[in-house]
């Protein structure tokens, strides 16, 4: 789907029909927001023959691999690849998995095109926003991208905390009901987190590099400092995710030794019983009944005496290993 949005009289961004881009963009102080999601190749083709970007950019944008954060320089335009959540944190919470997917954003002076293959709710906001309101198409395209940025990063720290109750729940869960299923979720969701852990690093260095003025031409002295405060949300979010490694990780090891105490449990009763009928299986061997009646050869009283006499043991063992604190 390929969304033209351009800024009216009022400040306020307008749908426009794609056909009238190219007049958009020969206009003088125009502002464009060219917006791709699951774009179709004749849309995808506005990337080459309307704004002629490099076909590295083009191809970063179409392929279907997940390509680390990076900002690349190309004079007239940056090309930022970012990566951000496709789902709600409820959704987290009722799948218990987090999908990542990636933002490419072409920043130029009189322009922004954002390309991503699936539904971002960043994006989607950001352009509620500036239908509805003035500031952000008034301001220009740099400060389009920092709220297309921020907007990106904001919306991980509540799937990171909905992460976070996760797997505290299922902690608990570890301890009161472990079962195979159970350690299968967490092990979806440790590969989250590690997911969510490689993206940080170099995400936050993309951001840092906006923050301390790298791109002069494209990106105004006066934002720098909202750019450092998305770098600090950054910084924050790759400490929680670290943190959420550890509590992960703390998960599974209360499960295993939950596992563990329950086999041992049954071990012990195991080794009682068979220590128990050690004796009575010795007792019967020597009276022979294992190869004739006992009541034939002895008659029923010492039948019973050989059954009260094996009782008495069984009694006696209970008893001694209660004693012991061994059942």
């Amino acid at each position: 789907m390929l969304t033209v949005l351009a800024r009216a009289g009022d400040n306020r961004f307008e749908r426009c029909p794609p056909e009238e881009l190219p007049r958009l963009l020969a206009t003088p102080e125009s502002f464009v927001w060219v917006d791709l999601e699951a774009a179709e190749p004749d849309e995808v083709a506005v990337l080459a023959d309307v704004f002629n970007f490099h076909p590295l950019t083009i191809d970063d944008c179409l392929n279907q691999y997940v390509d680390p954060p990076k900002a690349d320089d190309y004079g007239d335009y940056l090309f930022l690849v970012v990566q951000g959540i496709a789902f709600s944190p409820e959704t987290v919470l009722q799948a218990e998995s987090v999908e990542t997917t990636e933002l490419n954003i072409y920043l130029g002076r009189s322009y922004v095109v954002s390309f991503h293959q699936r539904p971002l709710p960043s994006v989607s906001e950001t352009r509620g926003r500036c239908e509805r309101s003035a500031p952000l198409p008034a301001r220009g395209p740099d400060w389009l991208t920092h709220a297309l940025l921020d907007t990106l990063v904001d919306q991980l720290l509540p799937a990171v905390e909905a992460m976070d109750e996760r797997i505290a729940e299922l902690q608990d869960e570890a301890i009161e009901s472990p079962d195979r299923a159970l350690m299968e979720r967490l092990v979806g969701l440790k590969r989250c987190t590690l997911r969510l852990r490689r993206l940080m690093a170099p995400q936050r260095d993309v951001i840092n590099r906006m923050a301390r003025g790298d791109f002069p031409a494209l990106v105004s002295q006066e934002i720098h400092i909202h750019f450092r405060d998305i770098y600090d949300h950054l910084v924050r979010l790759e400490s929680m995710v670290e943190g959420l490694r550890d509590l992960n990780d703390g998960a599974i090891s209360t499960y295993l030794a939950t596992v563990n105490n329950r086999l041992t449990e049954i071990t012990k009763a195991l080794s009682v019983a068979g220590t128990v009928f050690l004796p009575l299986t010795l007792v019967a061997s020597i009276f022979g009944t294992n190869f004739s009646p006992t009541y034939e050869a002895w008659g029923w009283a010492g039948f019973l005496g050989m059954c009260a006499f094996m009782l008495l043991i069984m009694v006696g063992l209970a008893a001694w290993f209660r004693h012991r604190d061994w059942m």
